[in-house]
């Protein structure tokens, strides 16, 4: 299904073909945890439905999970 969505972070405005029905659309609408009501969608996904925010967008603002594990490594290395 298409789904456009607003980003909350940047106001910018992207479509996306995401794996998701009606169904399940109406079913989180109306209440549905996310993660119950589309449980095949990715983390990314769920959130682009919920917010309009990217992977890449979060990733470009907040850095990935990539850069956390090298400043925890970083910091790391300073203590010895």
């Amino acid at each position: 299904m298409t789904i456009t969505r607003k980003s909350s972070l940047t106001g910018i405005t992207r479509t996306k073909e995401i794996n998701v029905t009606e169904e399940q659309l109406l079913a989180w609408e109306m209440g549905e945890l996310i993660q119950n009501a589309m449980p095949q969608l990715s983390a990314d996904d769920r959130e682009f439905v919920k917010t309009g925010i990217t992977g890449e967008e979060w990733d470009q603002l907040f850095g990935g999970a990539e850069d956390i594990e090298d400043e925890a490594d970083a910091e790391q290395n300073n203590e010895h």
